[in-house]
């Protein structure tokens, strides 16, 4: 592949930075939280414009319930106030709105509004916005392997027959079919790890850190970082002909 020509149809970002905004700011965590949420609109319609097929949002992982009571219940229900307010905007851009989490595990309120969005937008065929929400990626593995592993149980499947595009179908990106792996994954607030997420999905992706704040990344940052991956050379652990 050319070092020109790289396709960046699934992006993933980790919104990291929403409390440090805040603490900068001397105001409370929550007005990070909030200012992140309002960013999500922006950064999401950029990435529509930007022809990016998915947009993978890492919003809640299953360790943030350890986080203060108060913040967690905020964080509940940022969901609501999300699609109460930008609802019209994601149907007027044919938005297409994805959960993926252990959505069962959430307030009957979250969980309500999270269905909602998806059946709404169902027939939606542009960018799909894909929130990660009461997700973590080794949990996640763990549920793949028990489902395989009660397919081998009823006879169904053999364990010499599982595959690694079989492992890729089971986890909660596998409905993307060809675009279920990031193309790129952008963490902001200047941390370099990847904190549970997309494990299985990430083993080949282009990583990428921003100093900046989630509330304070923008649509200029966005294109910037879109541009330096497409001039990326992705080999896939093959050689590149000009390094030889």
């Amino acid at each position: 592949m050319s070092k020109k020509d790289n396709e960046l149809n699934h992006l993933a970002i980790i919104m990291d930075g929403n409390g440090r905004w805040a603490k900068k700011r001397h105001k409370p965590r929550f007005v990070g939280h909030r200012e992140g949420m309002d960013n999500v609109e922006r950064i999401t319609l950029a990435a529509d414009k930007l022809g990016i097929k998915v947009l993978t949002l890492y919003a809640f992982s299953t360790e943030n319930w350890a986080r203060p009571k108060e913040e967690v219940a905020y964080l509940m229900n940022l969901p609501v106030r999300f699609f109460d307010k930008y609802m019209p905007t994601l149907m007027q851009n044919n938005v297409k709105v994805n959960i993926m989490g252990y959505l069962d595990e959430l307030p009957e309120k979250t969980y309500q509004i999270v269905e909602r969005a998806m059946a709404e937008t169902a027939q939606n065929t542009g960018l799909i916005l894909n929130f990660a929400f009461n997700y973590g990626s080794r949990r996640e593995i763990t549920s793949a392997m028990k489902e395989l592993g009660g397919m081998i149980e009823t006879g169904e499947l053999k364990s010499e027959d599982i595959t690694e595009k079989m492992i890729s179908d089971h986890l909660m990106t596998g409905n993307f079919g060809k675009y279920q792996d990031p193309d790129l994954l952008i963490r902001t607030s200047g941390e370099q790890r990847i904190s549970n997420f997309l494990l299985w999905q990430l083993a080949y992706s282009e990583l990428a850190f921003s100093d900046k704040n989630w509330p304070d990344f923008n649509e200029d940052d966005l294109r910037k970082f879109v541009d330096d991956y497409k001039h990326r050379n992705r080999r896939f652990g093959k050689v590149d002909e000009s390094d030889s």
